[in-house]
């Protein structure tokens, strides 16, 4: 039998089976290779280390803001103005990195930066969203609690009225950044509904700890807040949001860009274990060369090229102003399982190597188990469909 090693497949997208880059305008092509070739840079020699580390690495912040990505879907202050499809490009290639990164850039972004500059006021947005968009500062995003997460509405940190003054308690739980945050969007009950306040983390009362040991998510921080009498003059509510309707718009943000994300992870696994089948030998001949291990990845490609397909279509519908809520559940749900799915599968054709941080599908896999519980469960965007489908709410 032969021992030569099939040759690389002549295309910049190993997995693109459909020219989707056809689908793309040179804008956004040459956005998506600016952010590749940054990831290629500075993430993909160091992740390994970081995440065995559990290591966020703080040092490329100020430049994700100088190439535009923080903040980058939004308008104003020094926010880049990028389209949806951008944003989501750009998603991907961070997350072909690693998932911890691009969720940073979508906490900051889709989420603190978002919820001050779709509810805050003038001088909120002015205090905070250019130094957020240039990385000198950074921000998070306090929903979720110990006993409220996918129930929101549940929450029991509250914010009470003394004079003009607000005075928060309560406790927030998987909380991104919050230990190296400079301010916090921070979300109560009060006398009048569910209210947003933007904390500055320097504030007597505020403390964030780091949660750990994780097994997942290990190159980004997730934090426990303790609100603790957190004091806050009147103009710190976000004067825009009542209800669930402020961080739920938010939410959607962040999800979105999970849509795009999850399919760079995954496309990365792919290309590890292709990559890896053409060189390693086994019975005389690569493993590229059998069919089980040509079923394997044609699977993997398929599901990769129609989750970038939706991810595109969804993007279209965003920038067109059309977009629905239940339809960015139909691409959270989706490409996250199929992700984590590839993720496993691409770790089967590596075998025993692919347990070690050599290679990146297991560790994209790890990752996956996270986004696939943040910004809705499985179970919380299959119960949003089913009741687009049916009509009927099944959520108690």
């Amino acid at each position: 039998m032969s021992t030569t090693a099939v040759p690389p497949a002549e295309t910049l997208e190993p997995a693109d089976l459909i020219s989707f880059d056809s689908l793309l305008s040179s804008d956004e092509l040459a956005l998506r290779a600016k952010v590749r070739s940054f990831v290629d840079e500075a993430i993909r020699p160091n992740i390994a280390g970081w995440f065995e580390a559990a290591h966020f690495p703080l040092e490329i912040v100020p430049e994700m803001g100088k190439l535009g990505l923080l903040g980058m879907h939004l308008h104003g202050y020094g926010c880049a103005g990028r389209s949806a499809v951008e944003y989501g490009l750009a998603g991907a290639e961070l997350e072909a990195g690693d998932s911890g990164l691009r969720t940073f850039v979508s906490v900051q972004g889709s989420l603190a930066m978002s919820a001050i500059s779709k509810w805050g006021s003038e001088e909120q947005k002015s205090r905070w969203l250019p130094g957020m968009a240039k990385g000198e500062e950074i921000g998070c995003f306090g929903l979720t609690e110990p006993t409220a997460g996918s129930d929101p509405s549940a929450m029991k940190t509250f914010a009470r009225r003394d004079g003009e003054d607000w005075v928060l308690n309560g406790t927030k739980r998987w909380i991104g950044l919050a230990n190296v945050a400079s301010v916090a969007v921070i979300w109560a009950q009060t006398e009048e509904g569910i209210r947003g306040f933007v904390v500055p983390t320097g504030t007597a009362g505020f403390t964030a700890v780091p949660i750990e040991p994780k097994l997942s998510m290990r190159a980004s921080i997730q934090c426990e807040i303790e609100l603790s009498d957190v004091r806050l003059p009147a103009h710190a509510v976000l004067p825009g949001a009542r209800g669930l309707r402020g961080p739920f718009s938010c939410l959607n943000e962040a999800r979105y860009g999970i849509i795009w994300g999850s399919m760079g992870a995954a496309r990365d696994s792919f290309e590890a274990a292709l990559a890896y089948s053409r060189d390693r030998l086994q019975f005389d001949k690569p493993l590229a060369g059998y069919q089980l291990t040509q079923q394997k990845l044609v699977d993997m490609a398929l599901e990769i090229n129609k989750g970038f397909l939706l991810a595109l279509h969804l993007g279209r519908l965003k920038d067109a102003g059309t977009l629905q809520n239940h339809q960015i559940s139909v691409g959270k749900l989706n490409n996250v399982r199929e992700a984590i799915a590839i993720a496993r599968e691409a770790r089967t054709i590596l075998g025993g190597n692919g347990i070690t941080l050599d290679y990146s599908p297991l560790r994209h896999a790890n990752n996956l188990e996270s986004v696939r519980t943040y910004e809705g469960t499985d179970e919380v965007h299959t119960l949003i469909l089913g009741q687009h489908l049916t009509g009927v709410p099944a959520f108690r």
